[in-house]
C-alpha cells in the first residue's frame, strides 16, 4: 500500500472509459462515502445496508448488485481509508531529506483529518471495538509497512541526518497528534471557542506539529 492514494472521494480514474464504466464509478463512490458516513456513526455492527442505500440514494437492491455483503462494504471502505492513509508517507524514502518528509508527512496527515474526518472516525470504531475486522490487517500489512518505514527512518539516524529515535513509538506519536482533529475536532473547537473548526486551524496544528517534531528529531535549530 505504498503506492498513491487515489483523490479523495473520487471512484477512481475514469480517464478514457465509456459512460456506462463512469457511470459505475460514479455510483460505486456514492455508495463507498454513504458507507463511510453510515460505519463512522453507528460501527460496523450498528450500520445497515438499507441506511447506506438510502443515503447513496439507490434502491437496497441495487447495493447488493456493487456489494453482496456488508462485511464486503465495509472491506472495501476500509481499503480505501488505509490507501489514503499509508499513501501520505511516499516521500518517506532513503533518498529524501528527512525533515521535508515529515514535513510533508504531517501537512498531509492533518490535511486528511480536515477533507476526510469520517474515514478516521471509521478506523478509530473498529480499533475501539478491538479490531474485529482490520486484527489481521494490523499484525501483517500495517506491521510490514511501519517496518519499512522504520528501516528508512534507522538509515537517516545512522548516516548523521537526525537524533536517534524508536521509529514505531514516532508513528504512534504522529497518529495521534494528526488524526485527533478528525476524531476529536468537536472538542479541539469548544476549546478555541468555536462551532466547528476553521481551515486556519487546521494549517496552525500542522504547523506547530511540524515544528515540535522537527526540533524533537534534530531536524531544526
Amino acid at each position: 500500500m505504498d503506492s498513491a492514494p487515489k483523490p479523495a472521494g473520487d471512484g477512481g480514474d475514469t480517464a478514457g472509459a465509456g459512460p456506462r464504466e463512469q457511470a459505475r464509478a460514479k455510483i460505486e463512490a456514492k455508495i463507498l462515502a454513504a458507507a463511510e458516513a453510515v460505519f463512522a456513526e453507528h460501527g460496523f455492527s450498528g450500520a445497515a445496508m438499507s441506511e447506506i442505500a438510502r443515503r447513496a440514494g439507490i434502491p437496497k437492491p441495487n447495493l447488493h448488485y456493487y456489494c453482496k455483503t456488508k462485511e464486503e462494504l465495509y472491506r472495501r471502505v476500509m481499503e480505501r481509508i488505509l490507501d489514503l492513509w499509508l499513501g501520505t508517507a511516499d516521500e518517506i524514502q532513503p533518498e529524501s531529506d528527512p525533515a521535508e518528509a515529515f514535513a510533508h508527512y504531517i501537512a498531509a496527515k492533518i490535511d486528511l483529518a480536515r477533507r476526510r474526518p469520517l474515514a478516521s472516525r471509521v478506523f478509530a470504531n473498529e480499533l475501539i471495538h478491538g479490531a474485529p475486522q482490520l486484527g489481521g490487517f494490523l499484525e501483517t500489512e500495517l506491521k510490514d509497512w511501519v517496518a519499512r518505514k522504520a528501516k528508512v527512518i534507522d538509515g537517516w539516524v545512522k548516516a548523521g541526518k537526525m537524533q536517534p529515535v524508536d521509529p514505531r513509538h514516532l508513528f504512534f506519536m504522529l497518529w495521534a497528534a494528526t488524526q485527533t482533529y478528525a476524531d476529536f475536532a468537536v472538542q479541539i473547537a469548544a476549546v478555541l471557542g468555536r462551532k466547528s473548526l476553521k481551515p486556519a486551524d487546521y494549517d496552525a496544528a500542522a504547523g506547530q506539529t511540524t515544528e515540535i517534531v522537527l526540533r524533537g528529531l534534530g531536524l531544526r535549530p
